[in-house]
């Protein structure tokens, strides 16, 4: 029986961490060009949300020509937020203002997406167009 001693090819532990390294650069150098996507991205969430709102309120007004004062009249659910355990959700929905003629409702940003210490804010109102209020 013949022994078949040869020896496999494979990569250093040097040149897998030179290939790392490479990849590591790499990476912070696209970071900075791929982060006005991602707050893109968390404004659209809180943009669709409010306009999500604003179609129930439409709705709610239509039948009882006022408009609610919470989600439990409107049927709206708040996604659990990101904070909390298995939740998606990065900004909190609220309803700050209701009166027979208009509302006011809030989309606020749970953390600071880019790290500066301001945390994004949208508003909307019967006109349902939303408005950065507090830009990140």
């Amino acid at each position: 029986m013949k022994s078949n001693n040869r020896k496999l090819k494979g990569m250093t532990l040097t040149e897998l961490l030179v290939v790392l390294a490479i990849m590591g650069i790499l990476i912070l150098m696209a970071f900075p060009i791929l982060a006005p996507l991602f707050q893109r991205a968390h404004a659209t969430e809180a943009k669709l949300n409010l306009k999500h709102l604003a179609d129930l309120q439409k709705v709610y007004f239509l039948e009882h020509t006022k408009y609610a004062g919470d989600f439990t009249e409107l049927g709206f659910e708040q996604a659990v937020l990101s904070d909390t355990e298995g939740g998606t959700a990065n900004y909190r929905i609220e309803i700050l203002a209701s009166s027979p003629q208009d509302f006011r409702a809030t989309a606020t940003a749970i953390r600071d997406f880019d790290g500066d210490g301001v945390f994004n804010v949208w508003e909307i109102d019967k006109g349902n167009v939303p408005r950065e209020v507090v830009p990140d």
